[in-house]
């Protein structure tokens, strides 16, 4: 008996379509839409596509970076050891402090106390950067705050010194000590 269900399984006994699904499978067909080819044909692809985009790639390694956030400060020659200069960075908006210490570095950072965004001044006194507003004192070196209320440093303004002239080149607001 179970064999006469088996070939009785395959016997057509009505003509509706949807009941004969496994009739539109060819099986020469489907060896030629095996796993082996269609990964192969991944692979191919994958490869082609990867190729296509070597281009882009070599001419975007080859092109040098121009610094479009590269702003001229000052010239070094005008601004004399133990003194600052405002200017803006990165835009117009945006106060900023120029300091050249006593030892002969340079130290630039945003204008603006962490505490309450006050206007923050270079101490020559106290080699110190100083908030009026609440007596914030800001170390020159790193721009940590020293004293009063401010509990964050002020971020820093990278600076590149190239033919004598300061450029302000980008900001760091976390920057530790």
């Amino acid at each position: 008996m179970p064999q006469d269900n088996k070939s009785k399984r395959n016997i057509k006994e009505t003509n509706d379509d949807m009941i004969n699904l496994i009739d539109n499978l060819n099986r020469n067909e489907d060896l030629k839409l095996n796993r082996r080819s269609f990964l192969k044909s991944v692979v191919g692809a994958s490869v082609a596509l990867g190729l296509a985009t070597v281009p882009f790639s070599a001419i975007a390694l080859n092109n040098k970076k121009e610094d479009l956030n590269r702003q001229k400060i000052i010239r070094l020659k005008d601004l004399p050891k133990d003194s600052s200069i405002n200017f803006n960075y990165p835009t117009a908006d945006e106060p900023a402090i120029l300091v050249h210490t006593k030892d002969g570095n340079l130290k630039a950072y945003n204008n603006k106390c962490t505490h309450l965004q006050c206007p923050v001044f270079y101490d020559k006194e106290e080699s110190k950067l100083l908030c009026p507003c609440h007596r914030g004192f800001f170390s020159v070196d790193n721009g940590q705050p020293l004293a009063g209320p401010p509990q964050r440093e002020l971020p820093l303004i990278e600076l590149e010194v190239i033919d004598g002239v300061v450029y302000a080149v980008g900001r760091k607001v976390r920057h530790g000590a």
